[in-house]
């Protein structure tokens, strides 16, 4: 039986549960999700409360346990208005999105009727296991300018195994919520005065900056030249782009001298620019320009969370300019370059998908099928499995999306690679060929980690905060038994940081054994611990985060092994067997 059908099911048995507890609920669209459904009401001079959720769900269970029947009909859409005449939202819906609908379909199960397309299970006994999840907020169609609304959320599975599976899940995703680790570990903060903004505290920005070198450093080892483009940009580069017509509502405009400038929501222009400052020719092919660009995008505040969904962020963008038969060669390198990149961060299970031309583009279909096909050779060549995903592209290309799974089993959408051929055409860019004539490169649009601030949340939950050696903002913290060694660790942390760790000491003042567990709170790979023996052998012990404990080592041995799991970007705290003391 199809989930989707029980899930969508269920949004109606839910809406008549509501109806029992508020007779005078409003009902607007209740479609299935990803893992359950949702239904957005509103219930006049009133609320859906949370503790309302448990008499909903009852009432579900009920109306399941009854087994009545889906029942279709197809009316008039006069007769609709009709049948929902005290139904706001309906009455606006056959009104304004389905005015051009002559019929329309409605679904009845155990006396409520309402207006919907199907398809649905055969009798509300077949919905599965399910459960009221939450409340939130939501808009008439989305809009902020439209009413509000309420939107109760609710899981559906096909067994209770599934959906108890789920909600164990759930449970594990809370406990690594990115913004409670963030938090715990010092990293960042959000502020009112900046909605949808971060503020990087020290460790965070450590954290940032570390991301940006490993990525810097792997383009470079893959022939890309790195490139600085300015955060705002004349509107009418924005218009020649494509994007203003295309992406506008979600673009922040300013003035200077009575012109106007837009805020980059994306890094593309800005490369177009470079390259087109200067005649390159086919001997420069591939160039591949690469920029840390810091873009800004307006998202209602509904959905801002975390650093998941922000208003500013970082992508590591790159745009590859390449001759038409170099196209495909660009992008097996670059799936190679993906999988080595994800394999480091732990990321093995990827799924790979096409996104194909969406309703809003630009250029031909000619122009489009070519593109297309030229992701799907690249792809086929090397052996990689991919899905479609329709109408999913960027409005300049299609795409090939890396998604991965993390480890409770969530599905991330994180690399993409783009063909162009529109923007080309569009800021006539050119090369000189081998014979001498004109031709138009291709521009590759890519990124690995996309926006940096999303992959470290998503990492960040990955590991649960416990960021591997290479990656860790504080890689040791020096731990003195007393004060009186206060001298050595001194010299220890001196040491250790001329040596490229990232070090600090614990001046708490607390007990020891108070220091090792705020070190472990703090996910600290490494405790040096310090006591007479070590200060006399000029020497010092470690006490791993994963509870293992090595003795007595020099410090520049110490140096030597979290440089080497720097330089491998190794996951383990140390080498197996553990070196003996020198």
């Amino acid at each position: 039986m199809d989930v989707n059908s029980m899930r969508h099911s269920a949004a109606h048995v839910m809406a008549q549960a509501i109806r029992e507890i508020h007779p005078n609920a409003q009902f607007a669209f209740g479609p299935e999700t990803e893992n359950g459904f949702y239904y957005d009401v509103k219930i006049p001079g009133g609320a859906i409360h949370n503790d309302d959720l448990g008499k909903i769900e009852k009432a579900m269970l009920r109306i399941a346990k009854g087994k009545h029947p889906f029942e279709r009909t197809e009316v008039g859409r006069d007769e609709a208005l009709k049948r929902f005449a005290d139904q706001e939202f309906k009455v606006r819906a056959l009104n304004d999105l389905l005015k051009d609908e002559a019929t329309v379909s409605l679904y009845t199960q155990n006396g409520f009727t309402d207006l919907c397309k199907g398809p649905h299970v055969e009798h509300t006994g077949q919905i599965g296991a399910f459960s009221i999840d939450r409340i939130a907020g939501a808009y008439w169609l989305g809009d902020s300018k439209n009413e509000p609304l309420q939107r109760v959320y609710g899981l559906c599975f096909r067994t209770m195994e599934e959906l108890k599976e789920y909600k164990a899940m759930m449970e594990e995703a809370r406990k690594r919520d990115h913004r409670e680790v963030g938090k715990k570990l010092d990293l960042f903060s959000f502020h009112e005065e900046g909605p949808g903004f971060v503020f990087w505290h020290p460790k965070g920005l450590t954290l940032f900056n570390t991301l940006i070198s490993f990525i810097r450093a792997e383009n470079e080892k893959r022939g890309a030249h790195e490139i600085k483009t300015p955060e705002i940009l004349s509107v009418d580069l924005w218009h020649r782009s494509g994007h203003y017509d295309n992406f506008r509502e979600s673009m922040y405009f300013t003035s200077a001298e009575e012109k106007p400038f837009a805020v980059k929501p994306m890094n593309c222009p800005g490369s177009i620019l470079v390259y087109k400052d200067g005649l390159h020719s086919f001997r420069d092919l591939p160039l591949r320009l690469m920029e840390m660009g810091h873009v800004h995008r307006f998202e209602l505040s509904g959905v801002l969370h975390g650093l998941f969904r922000l208003r500013a962020f970082t992508q590591d963008d790159g745009h590859i300019y390449c001759a038409q038969e170099q196209v495909e060669g660009e992008i097996s390198a670059f799936v190679d370059y993906v999988y080595s990149v994800y394999g480091i961060f732990g990321f093995e299970e990827i799924t790979v998908f096409v996104s194909t031309r969406p309703e809003h583009s630009m250029g031909s279909d000619e122009v489009w099928e070519s593109a297309t096909n030229a992701l799907k050779s690249a792809l086929d060549k090397k052996g990689v499995q991919y899905k479609i995903k329709e109408g999913e592209g960027a409005f300049y290309g299609p795409k090939i999306e890396f998604n991965v799974k993390d480890c409770i089993k969530r599905n991330w959408q994180l690399g993409t690679i783009q063909v162009d051929f529109s923007m080309p055409e569009r800021f006539d860019l050119e090369y000189v060929a081998s014979d001498g004539t004109r031709k138009r490169p291709v521009l590759l649009h890519r990124a690995v980690l996309g926006s940096l601030e999303r992959f470290l949340a998503i990492y960040m939950e990955q590991v649960a905060g416990a960021f591997p050696p290479w990656l860790a903002p504080v890689q040791a913290v020096i731990l003195s038994v007393t004060d009186n060694l206060n001298d050595y660790a001194l010299e220890v942390l001196a040491a250790i940081k001329a040596g490229g760790v990232r070090g600090e000491l614990d001046v708490s003042g607390e007990r020891l054994n108070k220091k090792i567990r705020n070190a472990q709170i703090a996910k600290i790979p490494y405790m040096i611990i310090l006591g007479d023996k070590e200060a006399a052998s000029k020497t010092v012990s470690v006490r791993l985060r994963s509870g293992e404990n090595v003795n007595e080592i020099s410090v520049d041995d110490f140096i030597k092994i979290v440089a080497e799991r720097t330089a491998t970007k190794s996951p383990a705290l140390w080498p197996t067997p553990v070196a003996p003391a020198a």
